[in-house]
């Protein structure tokens, strides 16, 4: 029997029966709150709540979820104020970084055992999230991000094939043309992140054309952006982004489509565009009508180099500690259980880097093919460069430069400009 809180946890009890029966007060504990902050707005925002259902109901520990899409400024504001979350989702393990080398961060070995990080996550994984060796965070889900979306039956009423190369891609554009459509839709619109659609770009074309060792030496900074190999990635998407009969809204709609409304005319009677490079979340931007495998479908973004074969670019979130509490702790516990992740699995437009996850908990084909690919040990994967580069850059210089690209700017200053940014902040500047 449930009786409210009256003044210091006392009963008022007004009859016999009340006497008899046991006097079941809300404990503490559930007026105890977890914060935590993240990008997911709009639909994410309730399947965050949908996901940390099951551990308020268990433990009556409520979870305050504040979504922002700019938490890249945000979150070092509240930082800075000595406000931080309890605990933050993060989409870049770069901006991560910064935090813990501040101090800001709680080491994850301190909450977490050795055998429950080994069980949750491989240990390629478990490295992703390391910061001079130190475990910071734990993965909340990935993403594929080397795919392009299209309808098949638009492909099929065209006579239109699955590109398997890269020029394969660009003469299918050209008769796209020519048979008077529009071939490519793409967004950069995201509020104070918008950009990163078109890193992502450069980033996949960087693996399709330079060894992976090479893109490591670019992560790692040791080649600079200056370098022709990322002149290269640049024109080449330049091929797409810059012909003005290849993108829907041309380069205005770029810079201006927000990226979740990008995909739209795909679905179009007839197709406002035929082709959208876009990672696994896309699908939850879809019609709610829209069946992935049927009224939609993927392939991988085709090789350039053929020596290099079909690399796979992939992102994710991670979630990192700011505040240890019991709480926090708590939560913490739970979300490196399998729980969590099979109920992320079931949602639309999510991949879990779990062990435990059975492929079976997907809901469709489209993305269980997207996981398998994932969590095969074949495959040549790389994780989002912007992601893993120092927060001033990968978040800041990287996303407006390809912005400064796409509207006409010099590439060469764009470029020097990006790679200054990059020296001062590893100079301490």
């Amino acid at each position: 029997m449930f009786i409210p809180k009256i003044g210091k946890l006392t009963c008022l009890c007004l009859s016999l029966l009340i006497l008899l029966t046991a006097c079941s007060l809300p404990g503490e504990q559930s007026s105890k709150t977890v914060t935590l902050m993240g990008t997911l707005t709009g639909k994410g925002i309730q399947e965050v709540q949908q996901v940390v259902a099951p551990f308020t109901e268990a433990t009556g520990i409520k979870v305050k979820y504040e979504g922002t899409d700019a938490f890249t400024t945000v979150l070092p504001v509240r930082v800075d104020a000595g406000n931080p979350p309890d605990l933050a989702l993060f989409p870049q393990p770069g901006l991560m970084a910064n935090f813990a080398r501040d101090g800001k961060l709680i080491p994850i070995e301190q909450i977490l055992s050795s055998t429950q990080l080994s069980e949750a996550f491989s240990q390629n994984w478990l490295n992703l999230a390391r910061v001079d060796d130190t475990l910071y965070g734990i993965w909340y889900r990935i993403y594929l991000k080397s795919l392009v979306w299209y309808s098949p039956a638009a492909f099929a009423e065209k006579g239109y094939q699955v590109p398997k190369t890269w020029d394969e891609m660009m003469v299918l554009s050209d008769q796209i043309v020519a048979d008077g459509g529009v071939p490519w839709c793409i967004g950069f619109g995201s509020g104070e992140a918008t950009g990163w659609v078109g890193t992502d770009w450069i980033e996949d074309i960087m693996l399709r054309t330079v060894e992976p060792e090479v893109y490591d030496q670019w992560v790692n900074h040791e080649i600079p952006f200056t370098h022709p190999a990322v002149k290269n990635a640049f024109e080449k998407f330049g091929t797409i982004a810059l012909n003005p009969d290849y993108v829907v809204g041309g380069k205005t709609g770029i810079q201006s489509i927000f990226f979740g409304d990008s995909p739209k005319p795909l679905f179009e009677q007839p197709p406002g565009c035929y082709l959208h490079h876009q990672a696994t979340f896309i699908s939850s931007f879809f019609p709610d009508d829209v069946v992935l495998g049927e009224d939609v479908d993927i392939f991988i973004l085709p090789s350039i180099d053929p020596d290099l074969g079909v690399p796979l670019l992939v992102g994710g979130q991670i979630i990192g500690m700011f505040n240890d509490t019991p709480e926090a702790r708590q939560l913490m516990e739970y979300l490196i259980s399998v729980e969590p992740h099979e109920i992320l699995a079931g949602i639309k437009g999510s991949i879990s880097p779990h062990k435990q996850v059975s492929l079976e908990v997907y809901p469709d084909e489209v993305t269980k093919r997207q996981a398998k690919l994932l969590l095969s040990d074949d495959e040549l994967i790389r994780y989002d460069a912007s992601d893993l580069l120092p927060g001033a850059v990968g978040t800041g210089t990287f996303w407006t430069g390809i912005i400064d690209y796409v509207s006409g700017q010099d590439l060469d200053r764009i470029l020097q400009t990006i790679e200054a940014s990059l020296s001062d902040t590893k100079a301490g500047k």
